[in-house]
Formats: C-alpha cells, sequence, structure tokens
C-alpha cells in the first residue's frame, strides 16, 4: 500500500509550519506500506494542482493532509470539509477569497474516508493529547481536503483521503500563552495515524471511543 502524506509551506508571519516538518520526518516504509512525502504550497489556486500531479504521478492508496491549527492543543483529525473559501488572511500568492464556492458542481460537503475514531484511540493511546474535530475552517487547509475528495468524487475512485490538524511548535509561540506540541510528539501522533490507517484498512472505524469530540 502506498500513502502520500502532505505538509505546507510557511505562511502568514510564520518562518517554520509545522506541518511540512513532521511530514518530511515520518518513515519512508512503515512495514512493506511505502510512505511519500509532499510539501505543498499555502495557495488557494495551486495546492490542489500540485496533490494531483503528485497523485497521477504515485498512484497512491491514501492521501493524508496535514496542517497547522495554531491555538490547538491536541491532534484533530477532521471529521469533513465544506464547499467554501472564506479567508481572513491572504494566502501565500496574495489571494483572499471572500464567501465563494471551491467547486460550484461540487457537494456541500464531504467526509473523511479515513478511521478518524481509531486514530484519535491511537494518539492517546500514547499519551497525547486528540479528538475529532468538526471543521477544518473555511482558509487553505479546508480547501486541500475539500479538493481530494471533490476529485475522489469525480475521478480518483479508489483513493481515501482525509486530513489532519496539529498544534503549534514550542518555538511558535514562545511569547504567546497559545498551547503547542513538541515536533518528535507531532512525529509520533502521526506515524501513529498512519498505523492505524494501514491497520484498519478495509475494516469499518471504531463504534465508540469515550469523548472523542473532547479532550
Amino acid at each position: 500500500m502506498k500513502i502520500l502524506v502532505t505538509g505546507f509551506n510557511p505562511f502568514g508571519n510564520e518562518k517554520i509550519n509545522p506541518a511540512s516538518e513532521v511530514a518530511k520526518r515520518l518513515p519512508d516504509q512503515i512495514g512493506k506500506n511505502k510512505i511519500m512525502k509532499l510539501q505543498i504550497p499555502t495557495e488557494f489556486n495551486h495546492s490542489a494542482e500540485v496533490v494531483k500531479k503528485q497523485i497521477l504521478k504515485s498512484q497512491p492508496d491514501y492521501v493524508l493532509n496535514i496542517g497547522l491549527a495554531g491555538g490547538r492543543r491536541g491532534i484533530t483529525p477532521e471529521l469533513m470539509a465544506i464547499n467554501l473559501n472564506d479567508s481572513r488572511i491572504r494566502d501565500n500568492a496574495g489571494y483572499q477569497p471572500l464567501n465563494e464556492p471551491i467547486q460550484k458542481d461540487g457537494q456541500n460537503a464531504y467526509f473523511t474516508e479515513l478511521p478518524i475514531r481509531a486514530i484519535v484511540k491511537s494518539i492517546r493511546d500514547l499519551g497525547f493529547p486528540s479528538r475529532i474535530s468538526t471543521t477544518a475552517g473555511t482558509y487553505v487547509c479546508n480547501h486541500i481536503m475539500y479538493q481530494v475528495q471533490y476529485m475522489i468524487d469525480k475521478e480518483f475512485h479508489h483513493l481515501k483521503a482525509g486530513f489532519i490538524h496539529i498544534p503549534f511548535l514550542p518555538q511558535q509561540v514562545s511569547n504567546q500563552t497559545a498551547p503547542s506540541m513538541t515536533l518528535d510528539g507531532a512525529v509520533q501522533s502521526i506515524t501513529a495515524a498512519i498505523k492505524t490507517i494501514i491497520k484498519m484498512d478495509g475494516k469499518k472505524d471504531l463504534n465508540n471511543v469515550n469523548h472523542v469530540y473532547k479532550y
């Protein structure tokens, strides 16, 4: 099995993005399963193009997109993406969409195919905070999750995909009170998530995990 993991480059005033830092530190292989890593631009009009090109090239079985959610204190697999670009800040290309659909012929929302309840449990079993999130926002994180799901809907019917948000790194909040997670902790958590994806392939997600929407 092949799993494509993407992480965004730095955006806004940040000099580092933990998403891409985590992605590039993941193992190249887990068991017999190949882990492919790709840094993607924090741009509404270019990120999906980059991901689609890599999907066509490498033909993965899963796509796992990783993004930064500053202010969250744990690992948060996303339940769904909505058909909306609505940004409070410009992306790295200077674009700031307001109240626009991502795809005019797309669904209002797409749900993940990842076993997110099992992923939450696997991360908590390592001792790290994790919960399911029901909103990926309306910035480029939601955009790329939606776009990959749209690709699955319209073209790559064999593919399964989802999105996981991770917190700030400690060095990003040195002068703030926002929560953070070490890079090593985030790498361990995402590695556990990938192992769970592999283990649960072809199986139903867990029926229940206590307080999956809370820490």
